[in-house]
């Protein structure tokens, strides 16, 4: 489905982050939207190295681009070396998803110098080409703000979301003082779907408890997640509103679905999905302090700016979610 009238086919594209869980899903769907465009990935794909929380640095994985045929450059946003190919190559439109996006990384100087001065860099270059620069922002920004979270109201409770914080006021400044630049920011709520699985234990959820039915077993939830409530969304409308960020109007979003749900919701939908009455396990929140307990986009700004309009409900995205959890259980789970 093409999202946007203008025709991206004699475009330059590059997706940062490409071979990660959106931004591989963005770059399949250029390549079958657009097959004339000309489509570059770049990503620092994984080598083993882990943070002190034991989890994975990057989440790149080559599974993701199976079937993607434009260019595939491996290299870190934060060498200089890459930044001046960026700049060199004169790319119309940049979607940037390169980030560490582990929400429980607790090393503050990695996590500023990957998410904000290299986003600073990229700011540098779309003012002097004036190429469309569309970004990952987070709903993570928001901590413990009221809902429904509005942008310009930012309580951010771990340095993940202070670091998108940074990015987006960055983008401010730019974008007052330069208006002639595109630049557009989306702040991500709780985003499943297909190409997560290799993000391991930050995948999402509806993932996680979907492997563990399949697996015979009863889904594990914090104490109380009937009262633990996000704003859960399916990839193919975070995939619409990064393709109608391309003709927006500059500034920051909220990509969401407006309505929050339970994780105990997304434990009975899979149950009732999978045909099974395995029951919950529930034990102790432990990241009480640095977790959101209620989640809830305000995306009246996001419909008005880019004509977004969320297709999936939970129910309908786990549905059509559900036969890809089980290729992943039976393909690479047990492996």
């Amino acid at each position: 489905m093409k999202y946007v009238e203008k025709d991206l086919n004699d475009k330059k594209i590059l997706i940062t982050g490409g071979a990660g869980f959106i931004g591989s899903a963005l770059a399949h769907y250029l390549q079958k939207e657009y097959p004339n465009a000309s489509i570059s990935v770049l990503d620092i794909f994984r080598d083993g190295s882990r943070f002190e929380n034991g989890n994975l640095k990057s989440f790149g994985h080559f599974k993701n681009l199976i079937d993607f045929k434009g260019e595939i450059i491996s290299g870190d946003i934060c060498d200089r070396g890459v930044i001046e190919w960026i700049k060199d190559s004169k790319f119309d439109i940049i979607f940037h998803e390169a980030a560490i996006s582990d929400t429980t990384v607790s090393d503050q100087n990695i996590m500023i110098k990957t998410n904000v001065n290299t986003f600073k860099e990229l700011l540098e270059i779309v003012k002097d080409s004036k190429a469309t620069l569309v970004y990952a922002s987070s709903g993570a920004t928001y901590g413990d703000a009221p809902s429904p979270q509005k942008v310009g109201v930012e309580m951010p409770n771990n340095v993940y979301g202070f670091s998108k914080l940074a990015m987006d006021n960055l983008a401010y400044r730019y974008i007052k003082k330069y208006p002639e630049i595109q630049v557009v920011g989306l702040r991500y709520f709780n985003v499943y779907g297909k190409g997560e699985y290799y993000k391991g234990k930050t995948a999402s959820m509806v993932l996680q408890f979907g492997l563990q039915i399949l697996n015979g077993e009863a889904p594990k939830l914090f104490e109380g997640s009937d009262k633990i409530k996000r704003d859960f969304i399916y990839i193919e409308d975070v995939i619409q509103a990064n393709i109608k960020a391309i003709t927006a109007k500059s500034g920051v979003y909220n990509v969401g679905t407006g309505i929050a749900r339970s994780f105990q919701d997304i434990a009975d939908i899979l149950q009732n999905e999978f045909s099974t009455n395995l029951g919950n396990r529930y034990i102790k929140n432990p990241y009480i302090g640095r977790y959101q307990f209620f989640t809830q986009a305000d995306i009246s700004l996001t419909k008005e700016h880019l004509g977004y309009e969320p297709r999936f409900s939970l129910e309908e995205g786990i549905r059509a979610y559900k036969d890809e959890i089980k290729r992943v259980y039976e393909s690479e789970y047990n492996r």
